[in-house]
């Protein structure tokens, strides 16, 4: 059995090095994912160690270009640079993963051929050795490099800035996210999937992209998704002056995702329970529950996504004020008073079930 770690309010402490940039390139291939990540770090307590997460098999280490030394602790998932810099500096880590291996469904793992990322709470470790945790935030740039006729979509954070064929049957796509995030927030997708395409016009009169991917079978059942989506939008700029702040916003919906839905930015990873609808088999309350989900990840880009928690004892905060901001939108798209009676018998059957028996 894998011991619990017990953790305590009473002892966090803030970061002693923090990461103004993150520089990750995937390499794809059958059996493995090599993956290398430049990371520059700004020491906030100079002299301390710098500790990070991790549990890849570890490659390499260098500091600004440099061999050194360095402590794994391979059990607890700590790699330790004993005496790092005063100044800023770059650490770059080269780690192995192998994702069809991969069965905790955290980090960076195979599943229907394809592969897909879960990185909250802990899962970014599970890729290469960084700070994990959510208060270390940081402007993330991804390239991925795979074989084109296995993988021909190649998704990460963020908007598009490059891509391109290579000589050899494999292409690459690189992804810049120009919003610090922290590292539970990263995603990637590589695969086989179809797209559905859509824009949506800003208040402010920008157009962004809006992408729907998911398997072949399924291209015909995003529709309603798609229009819950710009209508959540839409609400989220009338109701809060809140706008969408990317170029494009991509939903991944797959039915071997372990999560209902993730709001990674700007690359939302969903179950297709949360997402596809067919009037011809589902239910208003299917639909409904697609409209709520749909909107729950969006709200989430202002929410948890550019204002985060600084720990996990903060979950309820960005958890719950998302679940007030979809609540509101669901009211204001149906009827505010059925809304809210099935929010609060939602809450006494789940969340109070003392309410439920003769002691109640």
């Amino acid at each position: 059995m894998t011991e619990k770690t017990v953790h305590h309010l009473k002892d966090y402490q803030a970061p002693a090095y923090l990461v103004s940039q993150t520089d990750l390139s995937f390499d794809i291939y059958d059996s493995h994912t090599d993956i290398t990540a430049a990371v520059r770090f700004l020491p906030q307590r100079a002299g301390e160690p710098l500790v990070l997460d991790g549990s890849a098999e570890l490659l390499s280490v260098a500091l600004d270009g440099e061999a050194v030394q360095y402590g794994l602790d391979e059990k607890n998932g700590r790699l330790t640079i004993a005496n790092p810099p005063s100044e800023p500096f770059t650490l770059t880590t080269a780690t192995r993963v192998r994702p069809s291996e991969n069965k905790t469904l955290m980090g960076l793992y195979e599943s229907g051929g394809n592969l897909y990322t879960q990185c909250e709470p802990e899962g970014f470790r599970k890729i290469t050795y960084y700070p994990d945790r959510p208060d270390v935030m940081s402007v993330f740039t991804t390239t991925i490099t795979a074989d084109k006729a296995r993988y021909p979509v190649l998704l990460s954070n963020g908007n598009q800035i490059g891509g391109g064929e290579l000589s050899d049957g494999r292409h690459w796509a690189k992804w810049h996210d120009p919003f610090k995030k922290p590292s539970y927030l990263f995603a990637l997708v590589a695969g086989d999937l179809a797209v559905s395409r859509d824009t949506f016009t800003t208040r402010s009169g920008r157009e962004v992209a809006i992408a729907f991917y998911t398997r072949k079978e399924d291209a015909g059942k995003t529709a309603f998704a798609i229009e819950a989506l710009k209508n959540a939008m839409k609400w989220d700029e009338t109701r809060f002056g809140l706008e969408y702040d990317l170029d494009i916003y991509m939903v991944v919906a797959v039915g071997d995702f372990n999560m209902g839905a993730m709001e990674n930015k700007g690359l939302n990873i969903f179950n297709t329970s949360c997402v596809l609808a067919d009037a011809r088999t589902a239910t208003d309350a299917d639909f409904a529950r697609v409209e709520a989900v749909i909107a729950h990840e969006y709200f989430h880009n202002w929410t948890g996504n550019r204002v985060t928690c600084r720990d996990w004892f903060q979950l309820s905060l960005k958890e719950g004020l998302t679940v007030f901001r979809d609540q509101e939108f669901s009211a204001d798209r149906a009827n505010a008073a059925v809304c809210r009676i099935e929010n609060v018998a939602l809450l006494r059957a789940h969340q109070f079930p003392e309410d439920a028996g003769p002691t109640a």
